[in-house]
């Protein structure tokens, strides 16, 4: 399972406001208790105040590799500014995201294979986020042909298929973990699948219990990868015991511990 930290995003105000003052403490804080907690990845997203987003995104790529080897998942709608972080990226880095917009595509999957990144894939294109199973999957279909055409190997591409909260949009759950293992059978190998867990359990009353339900459930369904709050101890604990309920890790009565020693290794 990749784990891909969260908190990095100027959605969050002591981000949003660290950004826009050019202040790293609070960036680089958040960057190393996340290595700490064993993130795979950081998703670095500027947010939607910061006024030149291409240095705003150069400045956060910067900052981050002054604390942290992790590579990096770079989380913007603009592509000028992905490109800016890309280059500055130490090691192989993360594209999110990619609609199924023919545009789009064409413009993040070549960049995608000039810088050695994978891609995250969205289950959605001008029309929106569709509601059932079907409709996602065949937008899934569409972007594991782009990467077919464009020469990204399937192993790089994530396919999201867009979970949204549940307290607004709950008959969405069970077609999101549909979907998840309608892709897998897409092609082979299969594209990876991941989910922004967090979405789901906005301005739910108890957001961790939501968070690990539904990544358990996911799991199940063949899910390779969230954007998550990895300093959840309860859901780390939950993705650890869900592994050796998949048979994915070996049991042992010292499992949890075993698997946080080996998330941070």
């Amino acid at each position: 399972m990749i784990l891909i930290g969260e908190r990095i995003n100027g959605m969050f105000k002591d981000v949003g406001k660290a950004i826009r003052n050019k202040d790293p403490e609070a960036i680089q804080r958040w960057a190393k208790s996340q290595t700490e907690a064993g993130a795979h990845y950081l998703d670095l997203n500027v947010g939607p105040t910061a006024e030149d987003k291409v240095a705003a995104m150069k400045w956060l790529v910067e900052v981050v590799q002054e604390v942290t080897d992790l590579p990096l998942c770079l989380d913007s709608t603009d592509y000028d500014a992905i490109e800016a972080g890309l280059k500055l990226c130490k090691k192989p880095a993360i594209i999110n995201s990619c609609p199924a917009d023919r545009e789009k595509i064409e413009r993040v999957f070549p960049m995608a294979k000039e810088y050695k990144a994978k891609v995250i894939g969205l289950t959605m294109d001008k029309k929106g986020i569709p509601k059932d199973r079907d409709a996602r999957t065949a937008l899934a279909m569409e972007l594991v042909a782009a990467a077919d055409e464009f020469g990204l190997p399937l192993e790089d591409l994530f396919i999201d298929p867009l979970i949204l909260p549940v307290n607004v949009a709950q008959e969405h759950a069970p077609e999101v973990l549909e979907t998840i293992r309608n892709v897998k059978t897409l092609s082979s190998p299969p594209p990876k699948t991941i989910i922004g867990l967090s979405n789901v359990s906005q301005k739910a009353l108890d957001r961790s219990l939501v968070d690990r339900t539904m990544m358990v459930m996911a799991m199940a369904m063949g899910l390779d990868a969230a954007i998550l709050n990895v300093e959840d101890e309860a859901l780390i604990d939950a993705i650890a015991t869900a592994r050796i309920l998949l048979n994915q890790d070996i049991y042992a009565d010292s499992y949890l511990k075993a698997f946080r020693a080996r998330q941070i290794s």
